[in-house]
């Protein structure tokens, strides 16, 4: 098969079905982006003092994919906490994962079908808000699975420029700031920002 191109030692190649080069090209780095995320960064980009408690906490992250961003959250949160790390083919292990934690993996399209749970402490969404298109209805059946006092933890691109299927709803930190403010959330506080080959850094945002 063709190589696409070759940069920084990564050879980016053709696929044998019919697609559309620029968007395999953004989803492939997209990948590789997360890839050579290490945890340290992960868990930088999440931190906050509103997650470090003294009790244990239930959370749940949805679209866990490989589960960097559930090993994080696992690190801030308090020994005796719960996490449910959600998605459709969710990882079948962690390896390293906290033993003072426990983790519940659950195969759940968390766009389209219910939630499993309610009166959680948070629910954590890294680089998976994108997949949701009715992102208002969304953010109140969020809302639903938590407590009064529950936060929502997101990370995501900070544009509004869709990349095929690879990032096809994105929303950028001041959008969000509108959607969530519509939903009745009153606080919302960028925690942080990471480097993204995209040409827009990627942002993470506490919301209470």
């Amino acid at each position: 098969m063709p190589k696409l191109f070759s940069d920084a030692g990564y050879c980016i190649v053709r696929p044998s079905f019919d697609a559309d080069p620029v968007e395999y090209f953004y989803g492939s780095v997209f990948k590789l982006l997360l890839q050579n995320m290490d945890l340290d960064s992960a868990i930088s980009l999440i931190r906050t003092p509103l997650l470090i408690g003294s009790l244990p906490a239930r959370w749940a992250d949805l679209g866990a994919g490989s589960g960097l961003f559930t090993k994080a959250l696992a690190d801030l949160l308090c020994t005796g906490s719960e996490i449910y790390a959600v998605d459709k083919k969710p990882a079948s292990v962690l390896s390293d994962f906290p033993q003072n934690i426990r983790l519940n993996l659950l195969a759940l399209d968390f766009v389209r079908e219910e939630l499993p749970f309610n009166g959680l402490d948070g629910i954590l969404m890294a680089n998976s808000f994108h997949y949701v298109k009715e992102k208002l209805t969304f953010i109140r059946k969020l809302k639903q699975a938590l407590k009064k006092t529950g936060m929502l933890i997101v990370v995501e691109y900070d544009t509004n420029i869709p990349v095929g299927n690879w990032v096809p709803y994105p929303v950028d930190f001041l959008n969000l700031k509108t959607l969530l403010s519509k939903a009745g959330f009153e606080s919302v506080e960028k925690l942080g920002e990471y480097p993204s080959v995209y040409g827009r850094k990627m942002y993470s945002a506490a919301i209470r």
